[in-house]
């Protein structure tokens, strides 16, 4: 594996929440796109309002991902270690966004927010550790 997969994976982390908040939008009445925050808020139907919980959430986690991912880089972390760490996270956050839409029990969801919270974690630890 190289880092250009973790450099993907990065994108694809960029591009989630633009995914879920195109659910959103296509589960609601028609969009209006004057006022996108008084639209979803007059939303009646849940999953716009989980589809939009899922797209805030994905820009949360994004720059502690990216940061993550570029810190153990120039820390010269295995670049090994950085791909799969960096594919667990964009794996897990996929699910998280699939569950969190779906409306599955909140324990799957909390799994899967911890799981890519925990790779974003071992990425920076890691470099912290490669430069001690």
């Amino acid at each position: 594996m190289s880092l250009a997969i973790a450099y993907w994976c990065v994108l694809i982390a960029a591009l989630l929440p633009y995914v879920w908040v195109t659910i959103a939008k296509a589960s609601g009445e028609r969009y209006d796109n004057r006022d996108p925050r008084a639209w979803t808020a007059r939303q009646t139907n849940p999953r716009v309002h989980r589809a939009n919980a899922a797209q805030l959430n994905s820009y949360e986690s994004f720059a502690p991902f990216a940061a993550a991912v570029i810190l153990a880089q120039l820390a010269g972390v295995a670049a090994e270690r950085i791909a799969l760490l960096a594919m667990l996270h964009v794996l897990f956050r996929i699910v998280h966004g699939v569950v969190y839409i779906a409306g599955l029990p909140h324990g799957l969801r909390s799994l899967a927010w911890g799981v890519a919270f925990a790779c974003t974690l071992l990425l920076v630890g890691q470099a912290a550790v490669q430069v001690a």
